[in-house]
């Protein structure tokens, strides 16, 4: 079974920008939709982005026109370009298959805007 491990995250002030990585241990090509998920303590996983095999995206409202998913089928990786970042962003991301997740979840990576 494929998994997948993200990385990319850190410490950024409101407004900056950080691009996240995905990257799987196995073919993506045959997954429809890839996707960005993200999840405070406390509070269920929420979906951020996705992208088809084809390059159409999706994007959650509240990050719609800040961020931009893209992925590479040919590198098996799937990227996250966060621009604007709000402390409302702060979160651990994770990427896996949307709408099922079917891939092994990874650690994620963590997220945090904040001055």
């Amino acid at each position: 079974q494929v998994q997948v491990v993200e990385s990319g995250g850190g410490l950024v002030q409101p407004g900056g920008s950080l691009r996240l990585s995905c990257t799987a241990s196995g073919s993506i090509f045959n997954i429809y939709r890839m996707a960005w998920y993200r999840q405070v303590p406390g509070l269920q996983r929420e979906f951020v982005a996705a992208v088809t095999r084809a390059g159409d995206t999706m994007y959650a409202d509240s990050v719609k026109g800040r961020f931009t998913i893209s992925r590479d089928n040919a590198k098996n990786m799937v990227y996250l370009q966060m621009n604007s970042l709000k402390p409302e962003d702060t979160a651990v991301y994770y990427c896996n298959a949307y709408p099922g997740a079917v891939l092994i979840w990874g650690q994620g990576t963590q997220v945090t805007v904040s001055s």
